[in-house]
């Protein structure tokens, strides 16, 4: 059988691949672990995966200095790069260092076993595959809402439903809200506003970003429903918020200097 490696310090990503590569298809072992380029070196000099899934942005060593270092001492190795940076420069790097693929997080089922289907055939282009993939494996209640939440802080300025999760890890809504709420404190609807009202503070502490493009930014169609949405939860006004800060920073740095008295007095 094949050998896998996943090589990344975010625990739901990890568990992510685990759960959504289809390993008994395509006759692989069940990947081995690793939180850094450096121990994922380590690792592959102790058991030689044929297939590592490496992340470019983690502690210790990145990516990029992994690959290179790994391309070289195991060139028969395929690596599949999976990325939360969707960055020309980290894809061109990972090309350059022999991945076979490179993946955005969070990490889709489809793409996930076509990546190691594609390093299979690199391996052996007469490699066949004729059984029907089995579904998904099975994902723990707890699993789910790590995964969840992954998700979300990666994408909560997209149209986020409860139903997208409950479809596709078969549990109900409301049991995934309660899982949800005891673990952060809060719904999953809440976290996502909790999320975009954060970004919001920050988009708008820049008087360069118009009202109506922050909105947008945030996943909001309606400029006046993101308006009503961030008075709700700070009781204060977008355009208000941004006054107060201005005048905040003002009277903490002193006014500005005149441009006819380009030195202050």
């Amino acid at each position: 059988m094949y050998k896998a490696l996943i090589i990344d310090d975010e625990k739901p990503v990890q568990i992510a691949i685990q759960k959504l590569g289809n390993w008994k298809y395509y006759g692989i072992e069940p990947p081995r672990l690793a939180v850094n380029g450096r121990d994922g070196l380590a690792a592959m000099r102790e058991f030689h995966p044929d297939i590592v899934f490496v992340d470019m942005n983690m502690p210790v060593m990145d990516g990029v200095s992994f690959l290179q270092a790994a391309s070289g001492e195991f060139p028969d190795s395929q690596y599949v790069v999976v990325s939360g940076y969707d960055q020309f420069s980290y894809a061109q790097q990972a090309l350059h260092y022999g991945a076979c693929e490179y993946l955005l997080k969070p990490v889709e089922e489809y793409a996930l076993n076509n990546a190691i289907e594609k390093a299979i055939l690199r391996m052996d282009p007469d490699a066949s595959f004729q059984e029907a993939k089995p579904s998904q494996g099975e994902i723990s209640p707890d699993e789910a809402v790590s995964i969840i939440k992954d998700y979300i802080d990666s994408n909560y300025c997209q149209n986020i439903k409860i139903t997208m999760f409950s479809e596709k890890y078969f549990f109900s809504t409301e049991y995934l809200t309660r899982l949800f709420r005891g673990r952060y404190g809060c719904t999953i609807y809440e976290y996502v506003l909790k999320l975009r009202m954060e970004r919001a503070k920050e988009l708008l502490e820049d008087e360069d970003n118009k009202i109506l493009d922050i909105a947008e930014r945030l996943g909001y169609a309606d400029n006046h429903y993101f308006s009503r949405a961030f008075r709700n939860y700070y009781n204060i006004s977008p355009s208000q918020y941004r006054k107060d800060f201005l005048k905040r920073q003002e009277e903490k740095n002193g006014p500005a200097p005149s441009p006819h008295h380009p030195y202050p007095p």
